[in-house]
């Protein structure tokens, strides 16, 4: 495991109510109602919150990779990520696919930057070895 040297941000959050409650972080910024995944209630679910996060956090480890050749990104840069949440063996688990969309980037370079995005990418290190995780350039 490692240990981080020095912090840069610390996202705080206060939830009530699980998956059918509120969300609301110390800032401010971030107040929203949850609600069950495929439910037709208002709000969101965990694990759309995961994806949006996931995917931003992808696309500024994309742009790091990218300025490391000196390569700028083009209009459209997009990340589609889809996280599900399912059961095995008993237990309830995630898998997620993150579709990358790099317009005028030649296919082999766009999966490079992917590949180097997945390296550094925080979401990407958490997750490794613990979920299925599939890279596309769509």
């Amino acid at each position: 495991m490692t240990t981080i040297d020095k912090v840069l941000y610390t996202g705080k959050t206060h939830t009530t109510g699980g998956r059918d409650g509120f969300s609301k972080s110390s800032d401010g910024q971030l107040d929203i109602k949850l609600s069950p995944p495929g439910s037709t209630k208002t709000g969101t679910n965990p694990e759309q919150l995961f994806a949006a996060g996931w995917s931003a956090c992808f696309l500024g480890a994309i742009g790091i990779a990218a300025g490391k050749r000196q390569i700028k990104l083009p209009e459209g840069t997009a990340v589609d990520a889809e996280v599900d949440l399912g059961t095995a063996e008993g237990g309830y688990f995630l898998q997620a696919r993150l579709h990358v969309s790099l317009p005028g980037i030649e296919r082999a370079l766009a999966q490079l930057l992917l590949e180097e995005a997945h390296q550094t990418c925080p979401y990407s290190k958490a997750t490794r070895g613990n979920i299925n995780v599939e890279l596309t350039v769509a």
